[in-house]
């Protein structure tokens, strides 16, 4: 797909991208589709949206591909199709960001000036981080379940596994819905309990954390699927090589007192995660934030240039990197830049809500709802919470929560 074709709006007519615009949204993810969705929906009218992918995908259904649970088709839909009528989608890749000038550069070479600019573009995978896992996300025997390619990769690497070690990493630092490397697992284990080759099975958790999730309500849970399952969890701890001609890996603990070295016939890995590189040379970022973009942490506005804000992976907030978070944030963007055009102040602010739905069979799920301070903020009243191991919120998140997704999250309307 070339990233130099012009604009078009969801009309289907192509048209030459303008020079100036309201609002520039940067990225055409669930973030910068659900702030220009709600920004439309308050009454903007000149909204665009830089995204040069043709192809949306549904995040969130990429750990059921990997586990075997879910088809890879579910996972898309056009990029057309769902931006919010009445934006204007610029087909194109940023190069680079002006804020000084208020201006952004595209690949295609296009300049376009904004009075707002909304910094959403994602995440970046940094798979060059560990010796030798560029090279063995390659190979036959490694996958993961971050980009819909592996995760469709994993599933029958996964289903056919019936003996031997198989190996689940999670790095340490900021990521995408951190933990998540751990749904394919226990989808997997479930499995392999099923067609009765689980005692056959070496099943190796590796987290950077002391627990397996940080929360204390949450570890209990996950604690006896751990047991339950037979997993061998090492915390702590970080892949620091993989040497796939070899099918081994270094695992050091994070003080550096201990490492081992295991064989694996499969590693599921979550990759390293940074903030895009180009993001470091617009000055949009401060030192100590991996790249993400500085924001305050309550009204997700630029505090050096109070015309630009974030949200979603890109934002450097303090809480979990996921879907549930940008539902909340890019309410409060959408709100707060409406106030400012409308000559008022930012006044909308974030609670630091965050969401991890652990899906911990192949028919249930740990919801797991928890603050930037991990606090937990349960949306229903149940008793016990959704964090209990629920058939119920297995639901939610394999059927309802997609759909709401496609029809109303992308749109602004949820």
């Amino acid at each position: 797909m070339s990233t130099t074709q012009s604009a078009e709006s969801t009309t289907q007519r192509t048209t030459e991208p303008r020079d100036e615009v309201s609002v520039l949204v940067i990225g055409g993810g669930n973030a910068g589709l659900s702030v220009a969705g709600r920004l439309l929906a308050d009454g903007a009218t000149d909204v665009a949206i830089v995204e040069p992918r043709d192809e949306h995908h549904y995040k969130p259904l990429f750990s059921y591909v990997a586990g075997g649970t879910a088809r890879a088709s579910e996972t898309r839909r056009s990029q057309r199709s769902l931006t919010p009528r009445g934006a204007r989608w610029v087909r194109d890749s940023v190069v680079a960001v002006d804020p000084e000038h208020s201006t952004v550069d595209l690949a295609s070479g296009s300049t376009i000036a904004y009075e707002h600019l909304v910094v959403c573009p994602g995440i970046q995978y940094d798979w060059d981080a560990v010796p030798g896992l560029a090279a063995a996300i390659e190979t036959p025997d490694v996958a993961s379940n971050y980009t819909l390619e592996l995760a469709v990769k994993a599933s029958p690497l996964l289903r056919d596994t019936t003996r031997g070690t198989v190996v689940f990493s999670q790095p340490a630092g900021p990521g995408s819905c951190v933990g998540a490397i751990q749904k394919p697992m226990y989808q997997a284990c479930d499995y392999w309990r099923a067609r009765g080759v689980l005692d056959a099975i070496r099943v190796v958790l590796v987290v950077p954390d002391a627990t397996v999730f940080g929360i204390s309500q949450i570890d209990a849970e996950l604690d006896r699927k751990i047991r339950e399952y037979g997993i061998e969890l090492i915390t702590e701890s970080e892949i620091t090589e993989v040497r796939s001609s070899e099918r081994v890996v270094d695992i050091s603990s994070r003080d550096g007192e201990r490492s081992q070295r295991l064989s694996y016939d499969a590693l599921i890995v979550e990759p390293p995660q940074s903030g895009p590189d180009w993001i470091a040379q617009t000055g949009l970022t401060a030192d100590g934030l991996d790249g993400f973009v500085e924001v305050d942490a309550h009204t997700l506005r630029h505090p050096r240039f109070p015309n630009v804000w974030s949200l979603g992976d890109a934002a450097a907030t303090r809480n979990s990197k996921s879907g549930g978070a940008i539902r909340e944030q890019s309410r409060v963007v959408a709100d707060n830049i409406r106030a400012v055009q409308r000559g008022g102040s930012p006044t909308a602010r974030t609670t630091g809500y965050g969401v991890c739905p652990f899906t911990v069979s192949r028919s249930t799920v740990v919801f797991a709802e928890f603050d930037d301070q991990r606090r937990l903020t349960p949306t229903f009243p149940l008793p016990g919470g959704l964090m209990r191991e629920r058939r119920l919120t297995w639901l939610i998140d394999r059927h309802l929560l997609p759909r709401i997704y496609w029809k109303l999250i992308t749109q602004g309307r949820a």
